[in-house]
């Protein structure tokens, strides 16, 4: 699974800490020693969950305005919320994204496997973390079930860091508890685009993420259109697949007679076309300069093993709903060790799934993209608590977890 050579580290806080434990504990706290490094690592083999209560519901959230990519388009979030309550009394939320085209469950396949996961989980004794975590691994594998399996993750280490009462940004590294993202502006009309861009503007926005690959000149439309309202701004363009290597490498060209330079290409072309994402990486690089990020390509360890070994692109987006947490903890570490550079970006989410991200993000400190921005684009919050917004910066200011979480029955 992994490459010649490669050993896998999850980092512990630069100055560990300790946890004076009393010394009666509930069957969910670790046992082994009186003291406890906070090292996601560590406690992996040395907590203990034992699982009472676990769910999953539809999580349905409507959004300010249609979502709409080159790929499909979203009317209205149809997630599934995910919540896991160990022995000791403590919660963990987990969320599992569904967006069509892009991750392989809809709605009801993700709830009936939610179910069969939170099932082993209740009837299963009491096992370390890792082994929750890796038996969760075999009941919902791979790309097919990779969102619910990444929600099902995210309760379980909710849960636990709950337990030991710190904020899931610390147990990733605790480099930081502050992240600050960009912001997408969907297919749209120009006039559209510019109002949105206007309005980000405002509200602090520094980087947007503008969403093409329908219509080469219409897009084109859109990105001079917001230039003449934000003309300092930051591009990332995302095409998510939408156009052949041709278009993509013809898009730059007018970028650069507009004299406009992305800092980010995302996905130009099909997730299957290997030599066309080469190629366009080669030409962005070499004679525009630009940055080109693999992610619907980019759906597995084995996917960026070939990434690197074919020099194919030098970005890499992960997002937990491709790959779950340990996958994407995995490929952080392979990314890193191969001189690539790390996106971290989302489906379209609320702040439970957000969070996660958010912490993990801020904990480990080494993505140079970070795409947190999904839940400013819906409707309704359902999440109390979690994480601080100011425009585009993220506070992690909570003292267990993620910090997030639903009113339950309120989601029935």
């Amino acid at each position: 699974m992994f490459p010649t050579g490669f050993s896998l580290f999850f980092p512990s806080p630069p100055v560990p800490t300790v946890l004076n434990l009393p010394r009666s504990l509930p069957k969910s706290q670790p046992t082994a020693t009186t003291t406890t490094s906070f090292g996601f690592r560590n406690l992996m083999e040395t907590f203990t969950v034992d699982v009472q209560r676990a769910e999953g519901r539809p999580l349905n959230v409507p959004l300010i305005a249609p979502f709409t990519i080159a790929s499909s388009r979203l009317d209205r979030v149809e997630n599934v919320a995910i919540r896991i309550e160990l022995s000791n009394g403590c919660a963990g939320w987990g969320e599992a994204p569904i967006l069509p085209s892009v991750t392989a469950e809809d709605q009801a396949t993700a709830l009936a496997m939610a179910a069969k996961a939170c099932c082993y989980l209740k009837q299963s004794p009491a096992m370390t973390l890792g082994s929750a975590l890796r038996e969760i691994g075999g009941i919902l594998p791979g790309h097919e079930f990779a969102s619910v399996r990444a929600g099902v993750e995210m309760a379980l280490i909710d849960a636990v860091a709950n337990s030991i009462g710190i904020p899931l940004c610390r147990l990733f590294g605790g480099v930081s508890n502050t992240i600050t993202t960009d912001i997408t502006i969907p297919i749209c009309s120009p006039d559209k685009a510019a109002e949105l861009a206007s309005k980000y503007c405002k509200q602090g926005f520094r980087t947007l993420k503008l969403k093409v690959g329908k219509n080469l000149n219409g897009d084109l439309e859109v990105l001079q259109a917001i230039r003449r309202v934000y003309p300092d701004c930051l591009f990332i363009l995302d095409a998510n697949e939408g156009y052949t290597s041709n278009e993509a490498i013809q898009v730059l060209q007018k970028l650069h007679e507009m004299e406009v330079t992305p800092v980010l290409f995302e996905q130009p072309v099909h997730r299957d076309d290997w030599e066309g994402l080469g190629h366009v990486y080669h030409v962005a690089k070499n004679k525009y300069g630009v940055a080109v990020a693999a992610d619907e390509s980019c759906r597995s360890l084995a996917d960026v093993g070939k990434i690197v070994e074919e020099n194919l692109a030098n970005v890499i987006n992960i997002k937990l709903a491709k790959v779950g947490v340990l996958g994407a903890l995995e490929i952080i570490e392979v990314a890193k060790s191969s001189g690539l550079n790390l996106m971290i970006g989302g489906m379209v989410e609320t702040r439970l799934a957000m969070g996660f991200a958010g912490h993990l993000a801020a904990g480990f400190g080494c993505f140079k993209f970070i795409d947190l921005d999904t839940p400013i684009l819906l409707s309704e919050d359902p999440v109390l608590e979690g994480y601080e917004a100011s425009g585009p910066v993220y506070k992690f200011t909570n003292a267990r977890g993620h910090g997030g979480f639903l009113h339950w029955d309120n989601i029935l």
